[in-house]
């Protein structure tokens, strides 16, 4: 007994490291992305904007992020409803939604499937079908901003390479997760490997659940739920822009949410944490690029680039953090039981991390 509980604090110890490495990478991501911004600009003339901004705004760009976040938790309850998973209290389910904004830093923000690990010891839900459910959302959100982003593309050339690409690889997801008869020959022929064999019935789970949530109805309905809920940060950077001086027109929000949704696809193209460094490039660059006028320069680009990074990033790992230490703390978390590497229950409340996620994933 004594081993088995050495073993359990060698892994907790070796998990807590690995979010610390995380953690690090992304910090050192988020200054060198600053510092790039600053570079971008003058620093002097950087501050100068940031002082003239109307701070007053900022309540009003934090409240259409929330939107965002709303309008992506009904989808999320959806999903869950469609896979016929236990049914959680609202504040339960919001929690674990909200959770996962923790990991936004993880790279390729593959943090989010914490959702599964929680939603395996809160509801005992396959993390295989959990799985599905965090894949249908990732994917209706990038559909979502190829939308916002196709509205602009007519009009600003710049991005449509990014766009192109966006396309290809969500086409591919749609057609291999809605029809996997391909990569189920494939399964056919992986018993055979010992590793790949042990997991072929999760994966076949995953493919399952995830034909039922890549139909065209609620592929369509996802995509429209998370156009609506984008569009609210698309906003949100309008508003930020007009709160740094730029005249409020059309045009302006065009350029927002075109700029919003191509730095969002390249960042998530990136594989980098939070693409960190990648969207503060591209929406800087547009910036500058885009807007008209002596209201834009690389100052005021630079402003606008930390003020929505703030706003939608760095706001979601705070209010993701928070939620994962509220939903730690209810008892529907504490009285669940958490399992081993076996399967045998053990009494346990260590906080999840990236590591214990990538356990629980491809669980029973």
């Amino acid at each position: 007994m004594s081993g088995d509980v050495s073993a359990r604090q060698a892994r907790g110890s070796t998990r807590d490291r690995r979010l610390g490495s995380t953690i690090a990478v992304g910090a050192i991501l988020a200054i060198i992305a600053v510092s790039g911004l600053y570079f971008f600009s003058d620093a002097r003339a950087l501050a100068r904007a940031l002082d003239r901004f109307n701070w007053s705004l900022l309540p009003l760009a934090l409240a259409l992020t929330i939107w965002n976040y709303l309008f992506r938790f009904l989808k999320w309850e959806i999903y869950l409803r469609r896979l016929e998973t236990r049914i959680l209290p609202w504040r339960i389910s919001l929690l674990v939604f909200l959770s996962a904004f923790a990991m936004s830093i993880t790279p390729g923000k593959a943090g989010e499937l914490i959702k599964c690990a929680l939603l395996k010891r809160i509801a005992n839900t396959p993390p295989s079908r959990a799985t599905a459910i965090v894949v249908a959302e990732r994917l209706t959100d990038g559909l979502a901003m190829i939308v916002l982003a196709a509205v602009g593309a007519w009009q600003f050339s710049t991005g449509r390479p990014v766009l192109a690409v966006a396309v290809v690889a969500a086409a591919g997801a749609v057609l291999l997760l809605s029809r996997p008869i391909h990569l189920r020959r494939l399964l056919d022929r992986l018993p055979s490997l010992p590793v790949v064999g042990n997991v072929e019935n999760h994966l076949e789970s995953f493919f399952a659940a995830s034909g039922t949530l890549v139909t065209p109805r609620l592929l369509a309905a996802g995509t429209a739920i998370g156009v609506v809920a984008w569009l609210g940060e698309c906003v949100a950077f309008f508003v930020i822009l007009v709160g740094l001086g730029v005249p409020a027109t059309s045009h302006l929000l065009l350029i927002s949410a075109f700029v919003l949704a191509v730095s969002s696809l390249a960042g998530a193209l990136s594989l980098l944490p939070g693409g960190l460094g990648v969207a503060e490039a591209s929406v800087a660059g547009m910036l500058v690029a885009f807007v008209p006028g002596p209201a834009m320069n690389h100052a005021v680009a630079a402003a606008a680039t930390l003020l929505i990074r703030f706003a939608t990033l760095w706001f979601a790992v705070i209010l993701g953090a928070l939620a994962l230490a509220v939903l730690r703390r209810t008892s529907d978390f504490r009285s669940s039981p958490d399992r081993d590497d076996s399967g045998s229950i053990v009494t346990s409340t260590r906080p999840l991390t990236p590591d214990r996620v990538s356990r629980h994933t491809l669980g029973r």
